[in-house]
């Protein structure tokens, strides 16, 4: 089993903004917690503060295959980004929008998820698990 877990701009940061949003834990460490929680499954770990370089990742993924799943913290992009969305549209494995926080419970601008329009699913607001749940669903739309 192999999924890709992506993660947009900013993201790079947690640990050091805005704690009680995000949590302290940074994306290393989350990574960490995914390789330990689920040991069995192959993690490629992508992160880019740039909405061309997430467009290619899922364009790679499109041409070369080679993933199961995608697991998918877009960042801000999700609420801005048309091409990120039309990129997304084109890959066919099951994927899964996540989010530290609650999206909703937040500013207007978050309420609308341009991304999660072409996901199988969103999981928001449940900090670091929100990663857990995505993948989990991931991988239980894998095996249906």
């Amino acid at each position: 089993m192999k999924l890709l877990v992506i993660n947009g701009p900013n993201l790079n940061m947690l640990g050091q903004r805005e704690k009680a949003q995000y949590g302290s834990l940074t994306l290393p460490e989350i990574e960490g917690m995914i390789r330990e929680t689920y040991a069995d499954v192959a993690f490629t770990f992508f992160q880019s503060n740039h909405e061309g370089e997430i467009v290619e990742k899922l364009h790679d993924v499109v041409k070369k295959g080679g993933y199961d799943a995608i697991i998918a913290n877009f960042g801000a992009y999700t609420h801005t980004s048309v091409a990120i969305r039309d990129a997304l549209s084109m890959v066919t494995v099951p994927k899964v929008e996540v989010h530290l926080s609650n999206i909703h419970a937040r500013e207007e601008f978050r309420h609308t998820s341009l991304t999660g329009g072409v996901c199988d699913g969103i999981v928001a607001g449940f900090g670091v698990d929100s990663y857990i749940l995505g993948i989990q669903a991931a991988l239980n739309l894998i095996s249906s």
